[in-house]
């Protein structure tokens, strides 16, 4: 078994060619099978080396390891072996239209109603004819016969797919700058690196009927792949994404903070019948992979689902898990301790170094709540403190000042931290220890421990 993702080096990744790339990685890896990398780079006006080198680096982030790495480019005899064998079966043929031409043309059809479909006059012209156009500097572009035929296949998402080839233009394989275009370079692949499953988004059902009848043409007999075409996600107000404005790129998202783990565990169960939950290894969705969980209806991707599932995957590491990550951060000599306090109140990597801050340094946090900070700190209990200390202590201060709920709770953690919101009070006064929540509250109403003692 063998898959293949093909990016073109012409912008950077965003979430839906990801997903296809992982949907192609794990069903190679459930059954398996062998993940090949082919970079469609025969497009060199637009391709850059900057995109192929931050798609490897994305790819590589994200866990999608390949087995096998070609870039197109490298592969041009082949296309061209292809193309003089296509043209010696009559399949390939010469047209000499300009774009403004051809515009054209779509403009007329479309005003009597017809779909736009090239009209085959190139394979009318006679010797002279081209002669002609070639000595006026015209240079052609070469399209591919279709056979007037259904094209029928077993789609591995939307079941029997039946495309009418009579109703479909002939495609352009050759350019008129004399290189090939993805529809013949990646048939020329497929074939070539015995490629047995081919997944990706419904945009490509026609090109698939157009594929098959090239792949066969080349081959000589009937197209052994087998198809699959996922319904294509979109933005939460329901919008395409495209590289090419960088819409939800992986490149800005990492930069953003959010989690290799966060993007594949939401988009390899995105459009499916199988509910999004946090993992913490590849496995897992490796395990839990089915493509005939995927639905045909266009799920929609929302930005504040993926950061949602990025706190959940981060509370549920293991300090051994998130240990090497802190040291990347540069959180170091910090015990699994401040980890279990903090985990579950963070949503990205590089809050932990605020936390961090806020249990190990030395910061005031100063309040108006004087008078309620002092109540509570005169009934703070002495050491040793258990689990059971916090409860006696917030009962003893509903006793010593009348508030309970937010009244009491806010204005304590807000004297603890800095902020109304973070661990629960019974672990982080368990962790600060009974002398450094004493020096917070003293300092949170203007009092040190300093002038206390003189």
């Amino acid at each position: 078994m063998k898959l293949r993702f093909a990016p073109s080096p012409t912008g950077y990744l965003h979430l839906g060619n990801t997903r296809t790339a992982l949907v192609n990685w794990l069903f190679s890896r459930r059954y398996g099978g062998e993940f090949i990398l082919r970079m469609d780079d025969t497009d060199l006006e637009r391709s850059k080396s900057e995109y192929e080198s931050q798609i490897l680096e994305d790819l590589a982030w994200l866990g999608l390891n390949h087995d096998h790495f070609y870039k197109q480019s490298d592969r041009l005899g082949l296309y061209e072996k292809a193309t003089q064998e296509l043209k010696a079966s009559g399949r390939l043929y010469a047209c000499y239209e300009t774009p403004e031409e051809l515009d054209l043309q779509r403009k007329v059809q479309a005003s009597s109603g017809r779909p736009p479909r090239y009209n085959r006059a190139g394979l009318n012209l006679t010797e002279e004819e081209k002669a002609k156009f070639e000595k006026e500097g015209r240079e052609p572009h070469w399209r591919f016969l279709l056979k007037s035929e259904d094209v029928v296949w077993n789609d591995l998402v939307r079941g029997e797919v039946v495309i009418h080839a009579e109703e479909m233009s002939d495609p352009v394989l050759i350019r008129a700058d004399g290189s090939p275009v993805y529809t013949l370079a990646s048939c020329v692949d497929d074939l070539d690196m015995d490629v047995t499953h081919v997944l990706r988004g419904e945009d490509h059902v026609a090109n698939t009927a157009v594929q098959i009848q090239l792949m066969e043409a080349l081959s000589g007999k009937a197209c052994e792949i087998q198809f699959g075409h996922t319904a294509l996600i979109t933005g939460a107000q329901g919008e395409g994404l495209s590289k090419r404005v960088g819409s939800l790129s992986v490149k800005e998202l990492r930069m953003e903070g959010l989690e290799a783990l966060a993007i594949c565990c939401l988009l390899a169960k995105l459009g499916t019948s199988q509910s999004i939950v946090p993992h913490v290894t590849m496995q897992t969705l490796v395990d839990e992979f089915d493509i005939n969980a995927f639905g045909r209806s266009a799920p929609k991707l929302s930005t504040d689902e993926l950061w949602q599932l990025n706190g959940k995957i981060l509370q549920l590491m293991t300090y051994d898990q998130i240990m090497p990550r802190l040291e990347e951060s540069g959180v170091t000599e910090v015990s699994s301790e401040f980890w279990s306090v903090i985990r579950g109140n963070i949503e990205k990597m590089d809050e932990v170094q605020g936390w961090w801050e806020i249990l190990y340094g030395d910061d005031t946090y100063p309040t108006e709540e004087t008078e309620f900070i002092g109540g509570a700190e005169a009934v703070l209990p002495e050491e040793p403190w258990d689990e059971t200390t916090c409860k006696a202590w917030v009962e003893a201060i509903k006793l010593e000042t009348g508030r309970k709920g937010k009244e009491l709770f806010m204005p304590l953690r807000e004297a603890l931290t800095g902020r109304i919101h973070g661990p629960e009070l019974k672990d982080l006064i368990l962790f600060m220890g009974r002398e450094k929540v004493l020096e917070r509250l003293r300092n949170a109403r203007g009092e040190s421990n300093e002038s206390d003692a003189l």
